[in-house]
Order: structure tokens, then C-alpha cells, then sequence
């Protein structure tokens, strides 16, 4: 296990710049670098990470090392690079934006399933900030330097989000995120049969200590590892072996719905990351393994959309609500999975 200590990028003596920093944790059992780093960046593949270490750029306690140094307990591993990491270079792009509603404070948009919110390790371009800083000029930055964001979603989750376009709006609307008075409800399709029509998730979230891409929740003793957080669904259709349930976030942590989702036991359908992607519920017939499979081809993406989003107007203290139709490829899916338990009358 390790934690970030460094997320702003600063130019070095050398002329190096930190693209990462990560600090083993005391009981760390001895492992090769490279792969201690796999189970901390995103996207990071073997081959990129060995070619790191064989040009010199990965440091563990401030020297270069090989991709076969064994990390221990309390190493500082750092990737340096001569250039600065790209989502500091931000680039506007000339791609379009689905604006629902705008004026001169702020706007909303409906972001499509596949679009990353902000650039990061290996998504450099066509994020939605690439797409604002185009339209739009000097839009206010956030507390993590991202122009105009206020909340994000993630990148295969599609809907809306409010961007700020002054100091003042940002400052107002990251506030009511943050005291949790904004109204953010999703859609999503889940595995089994959920039994409570409706019902609330209580659970700190926080980094899986084995796999450093998902999170997981933390009870009890150890709920010190993770931050509070708090869902409320409600099921709105029922489909036999996957339930349509509408959550609404108290809170709004990284991947809040797919963690508390899981945790009770209703994996969100395809989502890859947490395991959706399998057969989680249903028979052994190869007609219904194929039947789920032309679904994840309808819909290859995780089955959540951002729904409806409201919050007060930073200028005139105005309540404002705003809903976006179901995607297609989920609406898609829902069809055949009415259809389906229709047909078996689940």
C-alpha cells in the first residue's frame, strides 16, 4: 500500500519534473518497482512502466532504479520525466458540448458516456476541459487547477454537470457540493434482484488496499480508512435478474454508486472495474449467456447516467433543477431486459 504526497508538479534541480510520488507503507512485503506501480496508476501498462526504469526515470529514495529493485517499507518512489506531465499543458479542442442551459455565471452540461472530465494519465485529449477552455476564456480554476469544474463524473458514466464560469460561482457552487445541499440523482442498472423497494447505504469509502484502481468500503473498526458516505435508492423497474434503482448521492465520493452498489451485493451491470461484466445473476442457458453478452454490446459501459442535478443559483439564490433523457444504448438495454423478463415472466 502506499498514499500520494505530492500532486502538484514543480519543476526539479535536474530539470526533471514529478509526474508521481508514492510512499510505502512501513509493512510493505519487498516487491519489484515496477510492479508496486501498476497497482498505483491508472492506465499504466508493464512495458511502459520497464521502459520507464530503463531510461533512468524511475527513483526510489532519490536514484534511478531498475525494474527488477525490490520496493520496501517507507521507500519514496518517484516517476521523473523531462517534460511536464501533460494535463498541465492544458489545450483547447473544437468539440462540441451538449449545453442544457447557460448564462452569464454558469452552465450545465450533458456529458456522453466515453468522455474523460479531465485530462490524467493517458487521457491527454478530448476531455471536457479541453472542450470548455475552447469555448470558453478564462473560465475560474478549482481548488486541483481544473478550469471550470465544480464536480466531476466518470468517464464511461454519462449527464450532467454544473461548470462554473466566475470566481464567485465557482466558489458558491463548490460550496453547496460540499455541504452536500446540491440534489444529484442517478440511473442505474444493477445486478439481481434488489429486495427493499427503497433504503439507504451507509459506508466510508476509500483505496482498496489490494487493488489501487477501486474503491471499497470500510466499516466499523476500520472505518478510519475512508470518508464518509452516505446513498439513497430507490428501485423504479424490476427486471428479474438485474433492477433499474434510482440513487441519490448524500455525498460524493469517487465511484460513491458502483462502491455501495457492490456492497450490498448489486454490482452495476458491465462495469468493468468492479466486476459487472460477468454473468453475475440469471441461469446457465448458453441462449441467456448470449442474451446478456448482446447486451453488453448494447451498452459497453457501466449502466449509470447522471440524471437530474440541482443546486441554487450563486447569483440570484434561485433553486435550479435540470434533468437529461436516458442515453440510448441504456434505454437500448432496458428494452431487452423488459422484453426478456416479460418473455420468461420474471
Amino acid at each position: 500500500m502506499a498514499k500520494v504526497i505530492n500532486d502538484k508538479v514543480e519543476q526539479q534541480e535536474d530539470g526533471l519534473y514529478e509526474h508521481y510520488s508514492f510512499t510505502a507503507t512501513k509493512g510493505q512485503e519487498p516487491l519489484r518497482v515496477d510492479k508496486f506501480l501498476m497497482n498505483f496508476i491508472e492506465n499504466a501498462t508493464r512495458n511502459k512502466i520497464q521502459q520507464a526504469a530503463k531510461d533512468g526515470n524511475i527513483y526510489v529514495n532519490d536514484k534511478p532504479v531498475k525494474q527488477n529493485y525490490k520496493v520496501k517499507g517507507n521507500d519514496v518512489v518517484k516517476v521523473l520525466f523531462a517534460h511536464p506531465p501533460y494535463e498541465n499543458l492544458l489545450v483547447g479542442e473544437d468539440i462540441p458540448l451538449d449545453i442544457v442551459y447557460e448564462d452569464d455565471d454558469l452552465l450545465v452540461v450533458n456529458k456522453p458516456a466515453g468522455m474523460v472530465v479531465h485530462p490524467g494519465h493517458g487521457n491527454y485529449s478530448g476531455t471536457l476541459i479541453n472542450a470548455l477552455i475552447y469555448h470558453f476564456e478564462n473560465l475560474p480554476k478549482n481548488a486541483d487547477d481544473r478550469p471550470g469544474l465544480v464536480h466531476r463524473i466518470d468517464k464511461d458514466t454519462s449527464g450532467l454537470l454544473v461548470i462554473a464560469k466566475t470566481e464567485e460561482a465557482m466558489t458558491h457552487l463548490a460550496k453547496q457540493f460540499f455541504d452536500k445541499t446540491s440534489e444529484r440523482l442517478y440511473y442505474a442498472l444493477v445486478w439481481g434482484n434488489v429486495e427493499e423497494d427503497e433504503g439507504t447505504i451507509e459506508g466510508n469509502i476509500g483505496r482498496h488496499p489490494k487493488n489501487r484502481l477501486q474503491n471499497t468500503v470500510y466499516l466499523d473498526d476500520e472505518a478510519d480508512k475512508g470518508k464518509p458516505a452516505i446513498t439513497h435508492y430507490k428501485v423504479i423497474e424490476r427486471f428479474g435478474y438485474v433492477t433499474l434503482v434510482q440513487c441519490e448521492l448524500e455525498t460524493g465520493r469517487t465511484h460513491q454508486i458502483r462502491v455501495h452498489m457492490k456492497h450490498i451485493g448489486h454490482t452495476l451491470f458491465n462495469d468493468e472495474r468492479y466486476g459487472g461484466e460477468k454473468i453475475l445473476k440469471g441461469t446457465t442457458f448458453t441462449k441467456y449467456k448470449q442474451f446478456v453478452e448482446n447486451c453488453f454490446k448494447i451498452l459497453p459501459r457501466q449502466a449509470l447516467h447522471a440524471k437530474t442535478l440541482g443546486f441554487v443559483h450563486p447569483t440570484t439564490g434561485k433553486k435550479m433543477s435540470f434533468s437529461s433523457d436516458i442515453p440510448e444504448d441504456m434505454e437500448a438495454c432496458f428494452e431487452k431486459w423488459r422484453a426478456y423478463a416479460k418473455h420468461q415472466d420474471l
